[in-house]
């Protein structure tokens, strides 16, 4: 029963903790395309953009989800090879002689926690940092796939690069256009898929 009672008074920060991790992903990725996306967002978007992009691709929902496991099960493999000098190096360990078998494991359920908090820190920034990077070379030498076609409500439509959307804009790059532009929804009438040009 303590451990669910431990679980369900942990949820509530993993919850804030990936929020933040969403806001540093997309942050560091607009950012290099000279956005601060903060000021395009709603607090709905912040909130749910964590989960948006860890379910996004099932690649990055795999990888998060091996992560969650690995932590789940790493308390008991710590506890089984705690007095492995390599096992104490690598997770820091400081000496637990004299706890209890209850106290060892509270103590590696955070060792647990700090190595997820960090994996995920180190998923988020770096996807976010090479995510940006990769765009804004392919912006700059024309090497997009312009595989979506935005109409507009005036009529007019564009063959562009999509970026990212969110509640309110469209994030994007028009064909034979090196800068980002960014419309709002309510302007756009439909976006078409181009089956022809589109990444499979």
């Amino acid at each position: 029963m303590r451990n669910s009672d431990d679980l369900a008074k942990l949820l509530p920060f993993g919850y804030l903790f990936l929020i933040v991790m969403g806001i540093l992903k997309d942050s560091i990725s607009y950012y290099q395309l000279g956005i601060n996306i903060l000021k395009f967002s709603t607090i709905m978007d912040i909130l749910i953009s964590p989960i948006a992009y860890i379910t996004s691709n099932p690649i990055i929902l795999a990888a998060v989800l091996c992560f969650f496991i690995t932590s789940y099960y790493l308390p008991k493999y710590i506890f089984k090879n705690h007095q492995n000098p390599k096992t104490q190096k690598a997770f820091d360990l400081k000496s637990v002689e004299g706890f209890s078998v209850e106290e060892k494991m509270n103590y590696f359920n955070m060792v647990s926690l700090k190595v997820l908090a960090v994996v995920l820190l180190s998923f988020f920034v770096g996807t976010g940092l090479a995510s940006g990077y990769f765009t804004s070379q392919r912006m700059e030498n024309k090497a997009l796939k312009y595989n979506y076609k935005i109409n507009f409500n005036d009529q007019g439509s564009q063959q562009v690069h999509l970026i990212g959307t969110n509640s309110i804009y469209y994030f994007y790059v028009i064909k034979g256009q090196t800068h980002l532009n960014i419309a709002p929804i309510a302007s756009i009438k439909n976006v078409e898929l181009l089956y022809k040009v589109a990444e499979r």
